[in-house]
């Protein structure tokens, strides 16, 4: 299905590279940990059990599949990192419920220096340390939620350049068989004219069909010639050109596209968030203790971030009116994904009569070329009417081809957007 560029063989591309890079080059991991998977010991997120339980709708073993596993094997995206950091950014806040110990040194008017541990426990907060873990494990559904949108818009870019390369071929291959015959048509006209029976305009118009035609096959080549080029230097690896069938029309399960998963997490953290705020404004209650070398003491302190005030209320009021905000934000994304869905399947629908109308009526064009092909033999009909004839048929023959991998760039644009162009576990 693909090669490695600029080597000879699979061999010596293993032969170059040490035995520990070879061994994996021809060895599949099979090992690695999905970046949606959770720690047993904590709550599961549902979310992350999403987005990991999600499946390609790329039928295995096939092109398509080939070429998205490879671009999402050389992927080196930001998201994943940010992925982790979110991660480590929850661990750190899972033990925020203990208490905090710090060093405290201070300096009396005598000239005295105090040196000490400071021990401080959060014994009332209104939920705020409770919420600020809420927060962070929202903060991680979000990452994980934006990694996977990344990786399967990198499958579509691949796919979509692998598309446009097979697009390319099949018209420059159509317009190539179209050419042939219209050349031949060319030296019959010039023999009518040496004879005397035709005129130099009919070969003009023939020429001119043929001049055309030879343009859409050099763009057809050059289109293909450059995607290929494109997901060479995306994946660093050379594809051949294998023809890709269009996928079932029952391949996409009914799962939520990935942007209104990410509006819930969005919305999750959206509320973790409004909950610390409102949780900074009103007074909690802290026990705190202080070990030095002057003594030691305890004590319980009531107070907030920000102190009471006339705006308390209102600061109260638009906090939570940000997790009406949040909800309606949802509902926002899950109407306008149930509508991009609608408009992708209506769209493919479409598409696939075109292809269909195009099919009969490049096959009715073949059949009405061989009767007037027959009838020109007879004499009853002129040599511009049958190349005229025969010109549609090319014509319609690449508006299938066109409405064929229109058809399947947008299968592909509906899989990406519910996630499903990579499998869950293999992210």
């Amino acid at each position: 299905m693909f090669s490695v560029p600029h080597l000879d063989s699979a061999e010596s591309f293993l032969k170059s590279k040490p035995a520990s890079e070879a061994a994996s080059a021809a060895t599949p991991e099979v090992s690695k940990r999905s970046s949606f998977a959770q720690d047993e010991a904590k709550a599961e997120s549902e979310i992350l059990n999403t987005l990991l339980a999600r499946r390609s709708v790329l039928p295995a073993d096939s092109a398509l599949s080939e070429v998205s596993d490879v671009a999402l094997a050389s992927s080196r995206r930001t998201a994943e990192a940010e992925l982790q950091t979110a991660r480590l950014r929850a661990e750190a806040e899972d033990k925020n419920w203990l208490p905090t110990i710090g060093p405290e040194i201070s300096l009396t008017s005598l000239g005295d220096v105090i040196a000490g541990l400071v021990l401080e426990q959060v014994l009332y907060d209104h939920g705020r340390k409770k919420a600020e873990r809420a927060y962070a494990a929202a903060d991680v559904e979000v990452a994980a939620v934006t990694l996977s949108q990344d990786l399967n818009e990198r499958s579509f870019t691949a796919l979509a350049l692998y598309i446009k390369g097979l697009r390319g071929q099949e018209r420059a291959k159509v317009g190539a068989d179209g050419l042939k015959q219209l050349k031949h048509f060319e030296r019959i006209v010039q023999g009518r004219i040496d004879g005397g029976v035709s005129n130099k305009g009919d070969l003009r118009m023939v020429r001119t069909k043929i001049q055309t035609l030879d343009t859409r096959n050099d763009t057809a080549r050059e289109d293909a010639a450059t995607a290929i080029s494109e997901l060479q230097a995306m994946t660093g690896t050379r594809f051949a050109l294998t023809p890709a069938a269009p996928l079932p029309n029952q391949a996409y399960p009914a799962v939520e596209p990935l942007e209104v998963v990410k509006a819930r997490a969005e919305a999750d953290r959206a509320v973790a968030l409004a909950t610390v705020e409102r949780a900074r404004q009103l007074p909690g209650l802290t026990a705190g203790a202080s070990l030095t070398n002057d003594g030691n003491s305890g004590s319980l302190n009531v107070g907030n971030d920000v102190g009471l005030g006339l705006g308390t209320g209102a600061r109260l009021k638009a906090i939570e009116a940000s997790k009406d905000i949040a909800a309606r934000q949802v509902d926002e994304a899950r109407e306008d994904g149930d509508r991009l869905r609608k408009r992708l399947e209506s769209n493919i629908q479409s598409l696939s009569r075109q292809e269909a109308e195009a099919q009969n009526l490049a096959q009715e064009g073949r059949k009405t070329y061989k009767l007037f092909e027959a009838q020109f033999r007879a004499g009853q009909r002129s040599v511009l009417e049958v190349v005229d004839v025969y010109e549609q048929s090319v014509l319609r023959d690449l508006d299938r081809v066109d409405a064929k991998y229109d058809r399947l760039l947008a299968q592909l644009e509906l899989a990406r957007d519910l996630g499903l162009l990579a499998d869950g576990d293999a992210i």
